[in-house]
C-alpha cells in the first residue's frame, strides 16, 4: 500500500467571478503541477473527503458523515455532470470497517454530490470516472456539527482500512480555507428558506440560477465595507496549514466550532475534510507534507490553499 494526499480549496466562483489574470494563472499552474503528480502516482483508488452545500444533504436527515456506494454530480457551477466511478463492494467494506471502529457513518446507495466534491476530482483527474473513487461527505455547513475529535477518528478509521489494501491510494480533502459565502442558517430563517434547507433537493433550473447569482453577487463585494460576511483570515489559514504540515494533529481535538466561525467564517468548517484526510494519512505512520500554494482571493470567497503529503 502506498498513500498520497492532496488537500485543496474549492470555489464555485472559478470562471464566474475571477480575480486578475495573474492570480488565475498562478492557480492554474499549481493545479497543473498537482494533477501531473496525481497522474504520475496513478492511483488505483481515490478516497475523497468533501462537503455538501445543500445539494445532496438536507435537514430532513442530516448525517455528520456519509459514505456513498453510488453518486451522481448535480453539475452545479459549471462542474461536470454524471456518475462517479465508485467500487460498490469496496465502499461497503469500508463502511463496515468504519462502523466496527466505533464511528457512526451513514450510508447512501444514491447520493447527489455537488461542486464541493466534483470540482477537485475534476481538477486532479480531468474526469469524474478516470479512477475508482469512494466519496465521504462530511457535514460542514449545517449546524450543529460533530466535534473535531470525531472528524479525526473518522479519518483514522479510513486510514486503517486503506492500510489493508494492496493499492496505491490517493486521499483528497477539498474545502476551506477561511471563507463565508451567503449560505443561510436554519435558525431564524423565513419559511421559504427553511423549507429549502430541510427538503430542497432537485431545484428547478431557475432556482439554481438564482442561487448562483446570489453567490456571484457576494463575491463581487466580498472583503469590502459593503459586505457583512466574515472576511478571509490569512493568519488563521496559514496557522492551520502549518499545524497540518508539522503533524500536530492532536491539537485539532481542541478546536472550538464557534471560535472558528467567528475568526474565519462559518464555512471554514470545510477544513474538516482536510482534517479527515490528514488523519487517514497519519494512521499509516509519519508523513512528509508541504504547502504548495496559498493566497487569499476575495473574488472566489476563499482563502485558497493547496497542500500535499505522502508517507515517509
Amino acid at each position: 500500500m502506498t498513500l498520497k494526499l492532496k488537500c485543496l480549496s474549492h470555489t464555485p466562483l472559478r470562471g464566474l467571478n475571477d480575480p486578475g489574470a495573474e492570480v488565475v494563472a498562478e492557480v492554474d499552474a499549481v493545479l497543473a503541477r498537482s494533477r501531473a503528480e496525481v497522474e504520475a502516482f496513478d492511483p488505483e483508488l481515490i478516497v475523497i473527503f468533501a462537503p455538501d452545500h445543500y445539494n445532496g444533504l438536507f435537514y430532513d436527515l442530516m448525517p455528520p458523515f456519509v459514505i456513498a456506494t453510488a453518486a451522481e454530480s448535480v453539475a452545479d457551477y459549471r462542474t461536470l455532470p454524471g456518475p462517479l466511478s465508485i467500487p460498490r463492494d469496496l465502499a461497503l467494506e469500508m463502511a463496515r470497517f468504519i462502523l466496527d471502529s466505533d464511528v457512526d457513518i451513514a450510508l447512501s446507495h444514491r447520493l447527489q454530490v455537488d461542486h464541493g466534491c466534483t470540482q477537485t476530482l475534476e481538477e486532479m483527474t480531468g474526469s469524474l470516472t478516470r479512477y475508482p473513487v469512494i466519496p465521504i461527505i462530511i457535514n460542514s455547513v449545517a449546524p450543529p456539527f460533530a466535534p473535531y475529535r470525531r472528524i479525526r477518528k473518522l479519518g483514522e478509521a479510513v486510514g486503517r482500512f486503506v492500510a489493508t489494501l494492496n493499492k496505491r491510494v490517493l486521499i483528497l480533502g477539498t474545502g476551506g480555507l477561511s471563507h463565508e459565502p451567503p449560505v443561510p442558517l436554519l435558525s431564524g430563517a423565513p419559511e421559504e428558506i427553511a423549507e429549502f434547507l430541510i427538503a430542497g433537493r432537485n431545484p428547478t433550473p431557475e432556482a439554481r440560477a438564482a442561487r448562483q447569482a446570489r453567490t456571484i453577487a457576494a463575491g463581487q463585494v466580498y472583503g469590502s465595507a459593503d459586505c457583512p460576511l466574515t472576511p478571509l483570515n490569512v493568519d488563521w489559514d496559514l496557522a492551520f496549514i502549518d499545524l497540518l504540515v508539522q503533524g500536530r494533529l492532536d491539537e485539532i481535538d481542541d478546536f472550538r466550532i464557534e471560535e472558528i466561525s467567528r475568526a474565519a467564517g462559518r464555512s471554514t468548517h470545510e477544513i474538516r475534510t482536510w482534517v479527515a484526510a490528514f488523519a487517514a494519512l497519519a494512521a499509516g505512520g509519519a508523513y512528509r507534507a508541504r504547502q504548495d500554494y496559498y493566497r487569499a482571493i476575495n473574488q472566489w470567497i476563499a482563502g485558497y490553499g493547496v497542500v500535499s503529503a505522502e508517507q515517509r
